[in-house]
């Protein structure tokens, strides 16, 4: 009577272990893999003035376009400048204003704004930003931007020492410009739109095509190229382009990851993918490694000694390390991505070393991955 439940317990282990064996890929959205054409940001640019700073602004000697702006401000405003022998203020700031029209913003919407100065204006903190047009790539003002700057980072200096953090001479501006011009797209009466894969591949854009068409039942999706999915709007259904959109955006693909390690030489920073796989391959590291440490002891006579002076006496202590605890390690054939970082580090490398050893397995034609160097 108790074999049944026995059965029943050493069948589900079974199953327990051989999901937990099996690798796991992660699915993602539609909309967070592929951009659709022509729903896009546009790059806005204007040149403005900040005042109220407090003595940090602009030297107008050292700044001159800083002076010719504040003089053609004013005469703009009705004061006039032209009887001025020379004008010394150090509130004043030129600023470059940066921002990101989104896609289909509407007239009168607000918009983030990023401040930068141009002189040598030293902290922007307390200033505020004058009515300044945003232009576009085509020299159309898109964007009004005005407001007091939100600046993260601070610095302070005294006699002798000095101290900051972040950048004190950039900010943001929440919500400080309005949208005056709209850019038209209309989205309503496009029947067929391309969705461009923000990471190009054959596989993937095919597995997007076949999941679109799945949810709609119907051939309207079709991969023309790595980078882009061909959707049309189907003949027989009522949705709009928009609403088609809204629809499929939510669909579940399983992006395809290419076998790619990513090196940062400078940070040592390494990043590899999970199909990265080497072939059988041996590998050895040692470094002679020279420390030098200097400890120099102060000797000094007897109090209330007449004679004797204070000396330094050096020490030195040095300590050779040749590697020799190091040994030869055996990569064995397609190993996994958590086979093979185990195997480096059982070797006792670091991240710079570790790279070098990458570096030197793709040249002997060991590793079956493409190596992208930052």
């Amino acid at each position: 009577m108790m074999i049944r439940p026995l059965f029943r317990i050493l069948l589900l282990a079974s199953l327990v272990a051989g999901a937990l064996a099996t690798p796991v890929r992660a699915a993602s959205r539609l909309k967070d893999l592929v951009s659709i054409e022509g729903v896009r940001e546009n790059q806005l640019v204007g040149y403005g003035l900040v005042v109220g700073l407090d003595g940090t602004g602009d030297t107008l000697r050292n700044a001159p376009f800083t002076q010719q702006s504040l003089e053609a401000m004013l005469e703009r405003l009705g004061v006039n400048t032209r009887d001025a022998t020379n004008i010394k203020t150090d509130n004043v700031a030129a600023v470059m204003v940066t921002a990101d029209l989104p896609p289909f913003a509407r007239q009168g919407m607000r918009i983030d704004v990023q401040v930068a100065t141009m002189g040598d204006a030293e902290d922007l903190r307390g200033g505020i930003l004058l009515v300044t047009p945003l232009l576009g790539a085509d020299g159309e003002v898109y964007a009004v931007a005005q407001g007091p700057i939100a600046v993260a980072g601070f610095a302070a200096q005294g006699a002798a020492g000095s101290i900051s953090q972040g950048v004190p001479t950039s900010g943001r501006i929440a919500g400080g410009a309005i949208v005056e011009r709209e850019i038209p797209f209309d989205l309503t009466g496009v029947n067929r739109i391309r969705l461009a894969l923000r990471n190009p591949d054959f596989t993937t854009a095919q597995r997007i095509a076949t999941a679109i068409n799945s949810h709609l039942g119907a051939e309207v999706a079709r991969m023309t190229d790595p980078t882009t999915v061909l959707l049309e709007r189907p003949v027989d259904t009522t949705l709009s382009m928009p609403e088609l959109l809204t629809s499929v955006e939510q669909v579940m693909v399983e992006p395809d990851m290419p076998a790619k390690v990513v090196i940062d030489d400078r940070s040592g920073v390494i990043v590899m993918g999970a199909e990265v796989r080497v072939s059988t391959v041996a590998i050895a590291q040692g470094n002679l490694t020279i420390r030098i440490t200097e400890t120099p002891v102060v000797s000094q006579p007897p109090a209330l000694s007449e004679q004797g002076q204070t000396a330094v006496v050096p020490r030195t202590q040095i300590d050779v390390d040749t590697g020799k605890e190091n040994r030869l390690g055996i990569v064995t054939e397609s190993v996994t991505l958590q086979e093979l970082v185990d195997g480096l580090n059982a070797l006792g490398v670091g991240p710079r070393d570790m790279i070098s050893i990458l570096q030197a397995i793709k040249a002997a034609g060991a590793l079956q991955a493409e190596i992208e160097v930052m």
